[in-house]
């Protein structure tokens, strides 16, 4: 697909978020009974912001220029963003007056040793290494067993493409304990990362691919709906151990841009923790089994 319009993606996102504040939750009076639209008017927006009716106009049609940073500041209150949908915006206006295409830095698709050292060294809880485009680029055994039926499913591709299996693939809907929420939350997190680099050619063509091939992630991702993924608690239901309730965190990797560690964790003593236990066991049966096979077979 071709790389995102930056002002097509302000008028947007603009507009999104205009239409999920109603008067009241702006502490403003609802005048006249015939509203055309649910949400905020463009005069309410600009008034709220401190800017002219005319100036928030041009800024809804995508035309940022150099915009202040108080005018951004004024939008994210008027607007009530949360933080990951002001720091969305104020990406979005870097990009628009500074970002060129042949300013993109390539994030690289291979681990570092000293890496993936780190993360095999985590012998009791599921690590993976993944990138913007949500490729599972390594995991130690812990976080193969964990994503078995992903690194077994026939459309998460040979890159392991978490959001491929979750769209593309119906086991992923009982795998994922709460599927709507999963759903919506990647493909913000994704709409986040587009805002930080709108140049990121594997990612654009990710999403271009998936608009096309699925009509629930086309219209979540129709919503502008933005979110951080750096910390919380995922709901599996593995097909060996059963339900798990894990705890994450995904840790930025400052020399290698566009790569994250993420792991998982429980509550010491908790079921999921004991599950856990379980799922260490069967991985490491399974890895003494193919090595004693690999023996075998050379003998």
């Amino acid at each position: 697909m071709d790389t995102m319009d930056p002002r097509e993606e302000i008028r947007e996102f603009l507009v999104s978020r205009r239409a999920k504040i109603t008067p009241q939750q702006a502490k403003l009076p609802a005048y006249g009974g015939n509203r055309r639209v649910a949400g905020l008017r463009r005069e309410e927006v600009a008034m709220l912001a401190g800017v002219s009716v005319d100036y928030y106009t041009k800024l809804e049609r995508g035309n940022f220029g150099s915009i202040s940073e108080g005018v951004l500041h004024g939008l994210a209150q008027a607007l009530q963003l949360d933080e990951a949908e002001s720091e969305h915006l104020f990406h979005l206006a870097a990009n628009n007056a500074t970002i060129k295409p042949g300013r993109h830095r390539v994030a690289p698709q291979n681990v570092r040793p000293a890496v993936l050292r780190v993360v095999d060294s985590m012998v009791d809880a599921p690590a993976f290494v993944r990138n913007n485009s949500r490729d599972l680029l390594a995991a130690n055994a812990m976080g193969k067993a964990l994503y078995s039926v992903l690194y077994s499913s026939n459309v998460a591709g040979p890159t392991f493409n978490t959001v491929k299996y979750l769209f593309l693939d119906p086991s992923a809907r009982e795998f994922f304990d709460h599927w709507e929420q999963a759903a919506a939350d990647i493909v913000a997190n994704l709409r986040t990362e587009v805002g930080r680099d709108p140049h990121d050619k594997k990612l654009q063509d990710l999403i271009g691919a998936l608009n096309a091939q699925s009509t629930t992630f086309a219209s979540l991702w129709a919503a502008h709906n933005v979110r951080f993924h750096d910390s919380g608690t995922k709901t599996l239901n593995h097909p060996e151990v059963g339900k798990m309730e894990l705890s994450y965190e995904v840790l930025e990797l400052p020399a290698d841009p566009g790569q994250a560690l993420i792991v998982y964790g429980a509550e010491p003593g908790s079921a999921t923790g004991e599950r856990l236990k379980l799922l260490s066991m069967l991985s490491a049966t399974r890895s003494q089994q193919q090595v004693h096979g690999q023996a075998d077979s050379r003998s």
